[in-house]
């Protein structure tokens, strides 16, 4: 019975709907015929067949209109007008053998007078059979249509969001890497020790890139070491004059979060902000968790709006655009880049919703 089970709910509920109702009509119209007309047992017998034989002819008649469905409307249309003749055809054929012919009227001129008197009222009832049958097909399949092409677009949507996102990381990654080669290309020839220790820390970043690109989402611990190795490297070039600090919420460390999201708004605080300044600063990730959500900021006190090129989060550099979009892409519109530029320092901001229990996810993280 595996074909059973493959039909959809919904015709196996609109085949006992349609065989329950007229289930109805034929038991109060025989009752009627019995009581008034013909007072004996077979009247009964016979509506029960011919109910019966509905049932049967209702299946026939769904895969008829399934066939023909394929075709054009015109075709369509001359389908069914044969295909209510036939019906007539065979339900009139029914009733004459369970009335006439059982009597004894076994002759074709017994059998067509039979079928010519049907075509007064009786046939309308037929006629309504098949029409009703075939309405409710054409019904159930233009709200399934509508489900495909909703579930089309909605794949299609997905699909294309998932190609704009690995589009916006594979130009994220090479920028980062291609800044992070040059970063540390002017401490070759300076200190062997320390090129040799960027070069770790950079396999750990090189490792961490190319795993983004198997579009996981990356755990908030795993991103900020990320962010410290980065940091570490920026160090070796700036010294002292660049400095870090964090203010993350424990809780929020086991958050998941798109990978390399942070990474290009430390990098632009660290080019425009900390490193032309001739005392430096110190650049600050702050995470909280408030309210359903969790937000996001980074901030420098570096040059701010005295910087030559000051980001507004929708015109800047590849980094920043693609943070941008990569953010309404996962979360909405509403979850963009939030950017703040003063004479005393630039800052940058988001806000992600919470889908996973916090605490549970910083209790696995600590473990």
């Amino acid at each position: 019975m595996a074909w059973f089970d493959n039909i959809p709910k919904i015709w196996k509920r609109a085949y006992l709907v349609i065989c329950s109702w007229y289930a109805i009509n034929f038991a109060v119209s025989t009752f009627f015929e019995w009581k008034l007309k013909r007072p004996f047992t077979y009247v009964l017998w016979n509506g029960l067949y011919l109910w019966e034989a509905l049932c049967v002819l209702i299946v026939l008649i769904f895969l008829y209109a399934h066939w023909l469905f394929r075709f054009r409307p015109i075709v369509q249309l001359i389908g069914h007008a044969a295909g209510i003749v036939t019906f007539f055809v065979i339900m009139g054929t029914l009733s004459y053998y369970f009335t006439d012919y059982m009597d004894g009227l076994v002759y074709f001129d017994n059998w067509k007078e039979f079928m010519v008197e049907l075509l007064n009222w009786e046939a309308l009832r037929f006629y309504d059979q098949y029409i009703i049958t075939v309405g409710v097909y054409y019904v159930i399949s233009y709200f399934q249509g509508l489900q495909r092409e909703e579930k089309e677009k909605t794949e299609l949507m997905l699909k294309n969001k998932e190609m704009q996102i690995s589009l916006l990381k594979s130009q994220i990654n090479p920028h980062f890497l291609f800044n992070t080669l040059n970063s540390i290309s002017t401490l070759m020839h300076s200190s062997k020790d320390q090129a040799r220790k960027v070069i770790t820390q950079l396999s750990d970043i090189f490792r961490y890139a190319l795993d983004s690109h198997a579009g996981k989402m990356a755990k908030l611990v795993d991103e900020v070491d990320f962010i410290e190795s980065y940091i570490r490297i920026q160090q070796v070039r700036f010294g002292e004059r660049l400095k870090f600090e964090k203010q993350i919420d424990d809780s929020c460390l086991g958050l998941s979060i798109p990978p390399m999201i942070l990474q290009p708004l430390v990098e632009n605080s660290v080019k425009y902000g900390i490193g032309p300044k001739e005392e430096g600063g110190t650049i600050i990730l702050r995470v909280r968790h408030r309210a359903g959500a969790v937000y996001f900021e980074v901030a420098d006190d570096g040059l701010g709006t005295q910087a030559k090129k000051v980001m507004d989060g929708s015109a800047g550099g590849v980094g920043m655009k693609n943070t941008d979009m990569r953010l309404k892409s996962y979360y909405g519109p509403t979850a963009g880049l939030v950017v703040k530029a003063t004479d005393q320092g630039y800052a940058v901001s988001f806000a992600i919703p919470v889908f996973e229990s916090l605490e549970k996810s910083s209790e696995l993280i600590h473990k």
